[in-house]
């Protein structure tokens, strides 16, 4: 084929440049060979390569940018895998059209009306069906929770430092521990969150048993039994259970699972209900959706909470998996009165079972110390001090970006394999960045019948009825994308597909 087309400049040494010199800081980061992927994936989506143009060969592309028959090869490998080539045999590698990129987005709310909070109750006894079930069965590949796989995470680092910890203060496991945690825990997530525009000191950081700790304080903090709490619809069901635990109600605002919360529909129900104490939203990353709030949403909802004194309690629990090398803002970071509870977890990025989580408590801070010292005191110092040096270092930065390059690329082979094996009339949204995938099936299917038989047959998802106490989502799926991409998952996925299309052909629909 005609590379000049590729790149405007005929001199073999410009395409080399474009690829291989010295980049920014922030591209440096990005191994070569994505970066030579990602020039010829630039080429496709402009239309520079059409479907069905060969590309150019492995010599070829050795020389035209200068780079090795390693690198070569596995930008090939890699945009065959994300779905972007085809290999035929003894011809090479040709253009082709990824099944994922013509599957239809989920669909927006139907409606921006915000509904009667009277009928979101009774989550947790659908919830602990769902939980009983997954840990009876226990499956082999299971896809429902939002972790990465163990070998993802940072083991022999962490292991070092919790060794290093106890040689070092073996009295840490005898001692009384910190009211609000380890000072150098939370020195160094008080100086993330100063790198992320967020000004918090670290004596203004209380360390909790992850997010979900972090969510109940700020919950009991601002509001009481009876009272209505905004949250996002569909949302984690952790919450909802949280809520029905503490004898309040949801009211479920519409969500898009492009731009998130609507805005709107959350100074409606303000302002027709006038009982909503406060609202929880995770602007990034959402869980189940996946999207990322644009700024001047974020920009809109922090000065509307603020204007109405509505207490804004951001779930942040992913930011740190988003795509690319520049983290989505935070609301806390646009807090200027003290309005946002700003609630984080390491569960997703750190380590799973550290369960290590931090919150900053707004003008509310001193009562969510009080409480925290009153519900479960503090947490153990160890897993503290093991994370305290890794965070605050260089090898931290190093993890996560590893880590984020890792599951883009599950990301991207699973949504190829979803396109490709679940029932025509589905759609999805690839997030950008995360573990989780939304998938809408055809309405026909019902979700909870989907997981019921697929548990039967080895293979664990989240249906959507559990993200919700409305009817709304009884078609959708929760996938997890934190797992390397095997045979076996491709196979799982296969079977999640051919589940559905029977729901979907049975007799009488």
């Amino acid at each position: 084929m005609d590379t000049s087309l590729l790149v405007p400049d005929p001199a073999p040494a410009a395409p080399c440049r474009a690829v291989a010199d010295a980049p920014p800081p922030a591209a440096a980061r990005t191994p070569l060979y994505r970066r030579l992927a990602d020039h010829y994936q630039e080429a496709i989506d402009a239309g520079t390569l059409a479907v069905g143009d060969r590309m150019p060969s492995v010599r070829d592309l050795m020389r035209q940018h200068q780079v090795s028959l390693s690198t070569a090869l596995q930008s090939l490998r890699h945009m065959e895998q994300a779905g972007w080539l085809e290999a035929r045999p003894r011809s090479g590698y040709f253009v082709r059209q990824p099944k994922r990129s013509v599957i239809r987005p989920v669909q927006e709310p139907s409606s921006l009306l915000a509904l009667d909070p009277a009928q979101y109750v009774g989550i947790h006894e659908k919830v602990s069906q769902y939980i009983a079930l997954r840990q009876k069965s226990a499956p082999p590949i299971d896809l429902s929770g939002m972790t990465c796989a163990p070998e993802l995470y940072a083991v022999d680092t962490l292991r070092q430092a919790a060794m290093r910890a106890l040689r070092e203060r073996p009295e840490l496991l005898t001692s009384a521990m910190p009211h609000n945690g380890n000072m150098a825990f939370r020195h160094a997530v008080a100086r993330r969150a100063l790198n992320a525009g967020m000004r918090i000191s670290a004596d203004e950081v209380v360390v909790t048993h992850g997010c979900i700790e972090a969510l109940n304080l700020a919950l009991r903090a601002v509001a009481g039994p009876g009272d209505t709490i905004a949250v996002e619809s569909p949302t984690y069901f952790g919450l909802l259970q949280a809520l029905e635990n503490l004898g309040m109600r949801a009211l479920e605002i519409p969500t898009s699972p492009h731009t998130g919360i609507s805005v709107e529909a959350l100074e409606l129900a303000v302002r027709t209900y006038g009982n909503i104490k406060a609202v929880v939203v995770v602007p990034n990353l959402q869980n189940p959706l996946g999207c990322i709030m644009p700024e001047a949403n974020k920009d809109a909802l922090v000065a509307l909470c603020d204007q109405l004194r509505l207490p804004l309690i951001e779930d942040d629990a992913y930011t740190e998996l988003a795509d690319g090398n520049v983290a989505p803002s935070s609301l806390k970071s646009r807090d200027r009165s003290g309005n946002v509870i700003y609630c984080a977890s390491l569960n997703k990025v750190l380590a799973p079972g550290m369960r290590l989580g931090w919150m900053n408590g707004g003008r509310w801070h001193e009562r969510v110390g009080m409480l925290k010292f009153a519900h479960t005191r503090a947490n153990e110092e160890w897993t503290q001090v093991t994370a305290a040096g890794f965070i605050a270092s260089p090898a931290y930065d190093r993890h996560l970006r590893r880590l984020r390059e890792v599951l883009r690329e599950q990301r991207e082979r699973m949504a190829e394999s979803i396109a490709a094996y679940f029932p025509e009339g589905s759609r999805m949204n690839v997030p950008k960045g995360g573990v989780g995938m939304w998938v809408e099936l055809p309405q026909q299917i019902s979700s909870q019948r989907l997981f019921e038989l697929a548990l039967g047959e080895g293979v664990g998802v989240s249906p959507g009825t559990i993200f919700s106490n409305s009817d709304r989502y009884g078609h959708f799926l929760r996938i997890c994308c934190g797992h390397p991409f095997t045979r076996e998952l491709d196979q799982a996925l296969r079977k999640l597909g051919r589940i559905g299309q029977q729901l979907l052909d049975e007799p009488g629909r």
